[in-house]
């Protein structure tokens, strides 16, 4: 009859005090560390998530609608009121935001573009031609203004495409309309000063109109009011010209 050996194993991680002793004298090799499952952290329930204004900050216009009914927001009178005032913003953004660049257009497209715009949009129209160095200038100028008031709406159009047999010695000229009529005209790149820059451009145009709306000045649309703008944005920049200089000064 054959031995038997029965061999009895306990948990993982148990241990003997013969296995203790054993390991002691190094008979044996460590004791193994005892399994311990990892930490169970639950996902995170952005329904149970504090609600303040960053987390209003976060949400898109839909969004924003769609917690119109939202029952938290019923007992926060605070965060009902920053949400409507949030979609406000939004929406008074989105209508700024409507132009933005120097838009080309054709002689077809000028009634449509310039004569009929809104009586509330100022046109700056650059009557201009490809290689003249005048033109090249200005048009850098006017992007960077259409960029900065985009409720002003800027137009590019071939001088001739315009104006028919328009001499090459006037250009660049731009044509300031409001409410279909002309309002301005400036012929010339001497027009805006010595050195052609955006800033001296703005002041020319808002000289006696508030041809420049950046949609945001608000109850005071006034020219004084944008040129008082433009001259701080002025002085910034040759502040910022200035620090620039000292930096470069000081590394050498």
């Amino acid at each position: 009859m054959g031995d038997y050996h029965f061999v009895y194993k306990d948990l993982d991680g148990a241990s003997t005090q013969w296995d203790d002793i054993q390991r002691k004298l190094g008979n044996l090799p460590p004791k193994p560390p005892a399994f311990k499952p990892p930490s169970f952290t639950p996902a995170p329930d952005e329904s149970s998530a504090p609600k303040d204004k960053s987390w209003i900050d976060n949400k898109t216009e839909d969004e924003l609608e769609d917690l119109q009914d939202d029952p938290d927001l019923d007992d926060d009178r605070f965060l009902e009121d920053y949400r409507k005032k949030r979609l406000a913003e939004m929406r008074e953004a989105a209508k700024v935001a409507k132009f933005g660049s120097v838009i080309p257009i054709t002689g077809s497209d000028f009634v449509r573009e310039v004569s009929q715009a809104p009586s509330d949009v100022w046109v700056v129209v650059i009557l201009y031609k490809e290689g003249i160095p005048e033109c090249t200038l200005l048009m850098q100028c006017l992007e960077e203004l259409a960029t900065k008031y985009p409720a002003t709406k800027f137009v590019k159009i071939i001088s001739t495409d315009c104006i028919p047999n328009y001499p090459d010695r006037n250009l660049p000229t731009l044509l300031v309309y409001n409410n279909g009529a002309v309002k301005a005209n400036h012929v010339g790149i001497h027009s805006f000063g010595r050195r052609c820059t955006p800033e001296g451009v703005a002041l020319v145009l808002c000289n006696s109109d508030p041809v420049l709306n950046d949609g945001l000045s608000g109850s005071d649309p006034s020219s004084k009011a944008v040129i008082d703008g433009v001259r701080r944005s002025f002085l910034e920049k040759v502040v910022k010209a200035h620090e620039d200089d000292d930096d470069g000064f000081s590394s050498d």
